[in-house]
């Protein structure tokens, strides 16, 4: 480690988290620790997670037990060297309790809205610095905050933003025709209004569709795209997600239709299910919602092949898929040509960055560099 003691803290997984709950401990005191190792569960109002250790050493000291509440940015262990004293722990401990006391914690970031001309496009923008921006899209019937695991890990040294696409979150309701190509043309406007001549695409689902209509338009726009269990790679969705979750109003049916994206129905929680209940409440949204789901998933399939698209690339791609996706059917790997790098996350379902976070963070991010040289 480069300082002998380090903190671990209570992270923020979106910019609507404020507190999280230790559910379950993954290492004991005295345990040695590699950077990547997971470390703890944390429980939130959205999902249950596991927190890497994101540093290598030794526990030194568990502070906060399993059951307790803790505030985003609160002291929740520490790693020390061995040679360390007990009493220099104990007083690292006391100053980190009495500094977030005095600050509050960190404050939570704003999503803001972009005129692009074609639509008011939201948009959650995190971190800074000179490397190239990152674009993120979410799939169908999601929002910006599919990307809560995903978003703040990417931005080391660039901006990485997130995009309520057309239709969904507190983005426009006027999607033109409904189709990827009117989709690609609203995020391509919004790309531009925040004043971004080049981006690496990272698409979720109906978003890699999104993501791979725009490279084919815009390519000298697109510096590298990740694919996650992208729409367009075939011609079924399964499990009659997309009717089921046009009809799905009740608290019942939106939890069967949600728990379909995961491998573990578990993963699904009442703040997700009441947040797509309060959505699709909204004046205009059911609409929205049929009118895309009639251009793009018609009847249930996939109006748009776009693997011909995919070959014809120039961009760098990685392909990211869960072994146990339900909805779209993990692509065959071998048919997708030689310039795409094809992962598979053992155990994930039709959300590996939301059910395996840390490992397809690691893959987006070790792709953007090979891309950036």
């Amino acid at each position: 480690m480069a300082d002998p003691i380090q903190a671990i803290r209570m992270p923020r997984w979106g910019m609507t988290m404020t507190e999280g709950t230790v559910a379950n401990w993954l290492v004991e005191e005295g345990a040695a620790v590699a950077s990547d190792q997971d470390m703890v569960e944390i429980e939130t109002t959205k999902i249950t997670n596991v927190m890497e250790a994101g540093y290598g050493g030794i526990v030194r000291r568990i502070v906060a037990d399993p059951g307790a509440v803790v505030p985003v940015g609160a002291l929740i262990a520490v790693l020390a060297d061995p040679s360390v004293p007990d009493a220099e722990i104990d007083a690292f401990i006391e100053a980190r309790k009495a500094e977030a006391q005095s600050s509050g914690g960190p404050a939570a970031p704003a999503s803001r809205i972009v005129d692009t001309g074609l639509g008011a496009l939201n948009v959650l923008s995190l971190g800074e610095g000179d490397g190239i921006p990152v674009v993120l899209l979410h799939g169908f019937g999601g929002d910006l905050n599919n990307w809560l695991f995903n978003q703040e890990a990417l931005a080391a040294g660039r901006a990485v933003h997130a995009f309520d696409l057309p239709g969904h979150g507190a983005s426009t309701l006027e999607i033109g025709a409904g189709d990827l190509a009117a989709l690609a043309a609203m995020v391509e406007a919004g790309i531009s209004a925040l004043g971004i001549s080049a981006a690496h695409l990272v698409g979720h689902s109906l978003g890699g569709a999104v993501a791979l209509k725009l490279a084919a338009t815009q390519p000298d726009r697109v510096v590298s795209i990740t694919l996650i269990a992208p729409a367009g790679l075939g011609d079924r969705v399964g499990e009659n997600y997309i009717a089921d979750f046009l009809a799905a109003s009740r608290r019942r049916p939106v939890a069967d239709v949600l728990s379909r994206l995961f491998a573990s129905p578990d993963a699904v929680t009442r703040d997700m299910i009441e947040g797509v209940q309060r959505f699709k409440q909204i004046d205009g949204v059911p609409e929205a919602l049929a009118k895309l789901a009639g251009a793009v998933f018609p009847e249930g399939r996939q109006a748009d092949d776009l693997r011909s698209t995919l070959s014809a690339v120039h961009a760098p791609v990685l392909l990211i898929w869960g072994d146990k996706d339900r909805i779209l059917a993990p692509a065959d790997g071998g048919s997708l040509g030689p310039g795409v790098q094809y992962e598979t996350i053992a155990g994930a379902g039709h959300m590996p960055h939301m059910e395996a976070a840390a490992q397809v963070n690691r893959l987006i991010a070790a792709h953007i560099a090979s891309a950036e040289g």
